[in-house]
């Protein structure tokens, strides 16, 4: 079996607070989701939240249903993103095929039940990775090219945070139960993201992490406010980030990161700003 999977469960900020660097690394930060020829799958508790790699090599590869979700198929009862941050690959959703470049995306919506994903070229895969989250109703799929994104410019040089945001599925964007899923990109010379942080009481988010060189970190900042807590992190590695956690971080070099968001409500600007020197 080519796809493989994991559980994350649901901790109390108060319980989090008690956590060394090993049990905060093991709860949150999801590592080697891109491995050639295989599927890999976390199934967060935090709203039912899956994120995912693929890499097909060898031949294409069949997005399963996992034991989790009790169900026939993947998409059974849920909606899935897509964007490929490798090579020139192909979705193939129901018989229908969708040629993804890099940095392009790809929305599917409840009740398809076939996908399978392969790579031009098996030297240069593509490199899917994808976040899932239950759906009440099903939508059209629809491909989103790097000119159909929402492009946001944040930050200033002054405080290091200069960035370009994306938006690729979101409700202006796509149709869509409850995933909302994007792209930021630091400007060479800044290097915070989301910076002022936030914390969103309604919505979880996973970011992963790309494009950082082979010798340089992120690090990424999480927990409440005030009580806040780090985890070092590498290129192609994702974290989990609970409704009560901020999410920020700063690298050592330039880097990306895609963020995907789950919860009740689909307003992006739904979330409560942290003083940058009230934290602690």
């Amino acid at each position: 079996m080519k796809t493989q999977y994991n559980v994350r469960y649901a901790a109390s900020p108060q319980d989090v607070k008690s956590y060394d660097t090993s049990r905060l690394r093991d709860e949150f930060l999801i590592q080697n989701l891109l491995e050639p020829n295989k599927i890999n799958l976390v199934y967060s508790h935090y709203d039912r939240f899956i994120t995912g790699g693929v890499v097909p090599t060898e031949s294409a590869l069949k997005l399963e249903a996992i034991d989790p979700l009790k169900a026939d198929y993947f998409l059974e009862r849920r909606e899935l993103g897509i964007i490929n941050v490798g090579e020139t690959g192909t979705v193939t959703v129901d018989g229908t095929s969708y040629v993804l470049e890099h940095k392009e995306a790809l929305y599917v919506g409840k009740g398809n039940k076939v996908i399978e994903f392969s790579s031009k070229s098996e030297n240069n895969p593509a490199l899917f990775y994808m976040n899932s989250t239950p759906a009440h109703m099903s939508y059209p799929n629809k491909k989103i090219g790097t000119e159909d994104v929402e492009v946001i410019q944040l930050g200033a040089p002054e405080t290091a945070n200069a960035r370009t945001l994306r938006k690729y599925i979101v409700n202006s964007v796509v149709d869509v139960c409850q995933l909302q899923m994007g792209m930021t990109t630091l400007k060479p010379g800044s290097s915070w993201n989301t910076m002022p942080a936030h914390v969103h009481d309604r919505r979880m988010e996973v970011y992963f992490y790309f494009e950082v060189p082979e010798d340089q970190a992120v690090c990424h900042f999480m927990g409440q406010p005030q009580e806040t807590r780090h985890l070092w992190m590498g290129n192609n590695e994702a974290v989990i980030s609970p409704p009560w956690s901020i999410h920020s971080g700063s690298g050592t070099s330039s880097y990306s990161f895609i963020w995907g968001m789950a919860g009740e409500n689909l307003d992006y600007g739904d979330m409560d700003h942290c003083k940058i020197n009230e934290l602690k």
